[in-house]
């Protein structure tokens, strides 16, 4: 079990640090599913200038955890990490990681579904998108 498999920060993160991490968990994972998600200039029909991400402290942590712990007992995998930034970040970066490792790939691509989708609709992480027409905070979660 890794002691930093939740993680909100402001910094970047290595794609593939947190995916030799995970592999050195156990040498039962034989499957690893991968979520990346990135800032993107373009979202319902406008041309994104910035991004940028607020969160509640201690409650998005919490929830992350509970999402972790979830996944794991729930699709039987071996360990899960979570990562999500905050700040602004310039298009193109990385915003949202999910590492997950199994015994087999349904697994691992089953809880990393979940993972992401429960992220999205239950972790108190608020998206700003600056258009040309002003700021706009987006309705449905990160």
């Amino acid at each position: 079990m890794l002691s930093d498999a939740i993680r909100i920060q402001t910094e970047d993160f290595s794609v593939t640090e947190v995916v030799e991490k995970v592999k050195r968990v156990s040498r039962r994972i034989g499957g690893i599913a991968v979520f990346l998600g990135v800032g993107r200039d373009f979202s319902k029909g406008r041309e994104i200038q910035t991004i940028a991400f607020e969160h509640y402290p201690g409650m998005a942590e919490k929830q992350l955890e509970t999402i972790r712990e979830r996944a794991i007992k729930e699709f039987h995998i071996i360990e899960a990490v979570i990562i999500h930034r905050i700040g602004e970040i310039p298009i193109g970066d990385n915003i949202v990681l999910i590492v997950v490792g199994a015994e087999h790939r349904e697994e691992a691509f089953s809880a990393c579904a979940f993972c992401i989708d429960e992220l999205k609709r239950t972790v108190p992480i608020w998206k700003k998108e600056t258009t040309e027409e002003g700021v706009v905070w987006v309705e449905e979660r990160p």
